[in-house]
């Protein structure tokens, strides 16, 4: 059922003759498979058109999905984020809360991401649709084994058992929920959404409070042993040695990171540190200003951009990705980051093949949450039995 389900979502709709011969089943095989995909809500027959023909028309195959979603949700410094996606990745339900996370107790937190998920639950199961895994990013070090939150400087956490405290606060069975970095989800989301399939080697830096990475190579996400891949904010690239909520001094993210960006672009007391508002309504308020031609603003703007080239330069060198994508609060400020910190390094390369093309990310603030929803798909994809079995319908028993 798996190998039939990615092979309808990499080719699209086929006929059930067409499936045999591209994956190699057999023929009654394939129409075993296809009916029990069906049951679960996974795939649907549809007639083919065929004007002018004599008989009856063809009937392909393709993947259905809206009985099923998967949800993300993602934890930030500043809100939380949830997405449901169904099978086809189309968005069903999506909620942003501006939340002060670094203010709260991790029981407190959980609390507001379990009211997120009732919340959820009551628009979907009005739709008819079940929620069959759930993905949850976290912003720092994960356990993937346990569900824990190993080391989240910049909330607090250390040790925290996000998926055993979600599942007793919810209906969610602890064995559907997968907890991971939030770069890392983001990463994945974003990958998705790259309009050139082609790429293959991806690298996705957020900008929050913190600054992380998610690296794709040869399309597949790097973790590295422990999970600790990725963690670029904390790389040693600021000299003057700024203490940073890691315990180290001199990181990235004290440079880059949005705390950073809003001490040189406003005051104190300025309605854009206020974050009971909308990081992104924050973040368009000052651009705004940018285009009107505040000074303060497009300073801070052109700092972060040498800030950003001084580390991209060796993460590109590195890792030498093929894309670099810009997210967090950097995606909004697109307009005034993408041409400088791409021209400064386009100076730096040396021969064919250092390049990087840089882009803006397409998600925005939902971009973990979507990736954690996404993360939740994949796992029906590889077991399909996830999605439970439902009475045959009237085109199947034809």
């Amino acid at each position: 059922m798996s190998l039939v389900l990615h092979h309808l979502r990499a080719q699209g709709g086929r006929s059930r003759a067409q499936l045999a011969v591209e994956t190699g089943l057999a023929k009654a095989t394939v129409s075993s498979l296809v009916v029990e995909l069906i049951e679960r809500g996974l795939a649907q027959e549809s007639e083919i058109s065929r004007q002018g023909a004599v008989g009856r028309p063809g009937v392909t195959v393709e993947l259905d999905g809206t009985r099923i979603c998967g949800l993300g949700l993602a934890v930030h410094v500043e809100y939380l984020a949830l997405v449901a996606l169904d099978l086809q990745s189309n968005v069903l339900h999506e909620e942003v809360l501006p939340l002060e996370v670094d203010q709260l107790t991790p029981d407190q937190v959980l609390d507001e991401l379990a009211g997120l998920v009732a919340g959820a639950h009551r628009v979907l199961d009005a739709r008819g649709v079940t929620i069959v895994a759930t993905g949850v990013a976290v912003p720092g070090v994960i356990d993937l084994d346990e569900g824990l939150a190993r080391f989240a400087p910049n909330i607090g956490w250390r040790g925290i058992g996000v998926r055993d405290g979600l599942a007793d606060r919810t209906d969610l069975d602890p064995a559907s929920i997968h907890v991971e970095n939030d770069a890392k989800m983001a990463a994945i989301a974003e990958f998705a959404h790259l309009s050139d399939h082609a790429l293959r080697d991806v690298l996705y830096l957020t900008g929050d409070i913190g600054t992380g990475a998610g690296i794709i190579a040869d399309g597949e996400l790097v973790r590295g042993w422990s999970g600790f891949a990725g963690d670029v904010g904390h790389l040693p690239f600021d000299p003057a040695r700024t203490p940073c909520s890691c315990g180290r001094v001199g990181c990235w993210e004290t440079q880059v990171g949005l705390l950073a960006f809003l001490r040189r672009a406003t005051v104190e007391g300025d309605p854009a540190r206020n974050r009971a508002v909308r990081l992104d309504d924050r973040i368009r308020e000052l651009l705004r200003r940018a285009d009107d031609g505040d000074l303060r603003v497009r300073a801070a703007l052109a700092r972060l951009a040498d800030d950003l080239v001084a580390g991209l330069s060796i993460l590109t060198d590195t890792l030498n990705p093929r894309a670099v994508i810009l997210g967090g609060y950097f995606g909004f400020a697109g307009k005034y980051l993408l041409e400088p910190v791409g021209a400064a390094l386009a100076q730096r390369w040396t021969t064919p093949g250092s390049e990087a093309c840089l882009v803006g990310s397409r998600l925005g603030l939902v971009a973990a949450a979507q990736g954690g929803a996404q993360h939740a798909l994949d796992q029906v994809y590889l077991d399909p039995t996830l999605a439970v079995r439902e009475r045959v319908t009237d085109a199947v028993q034809r």
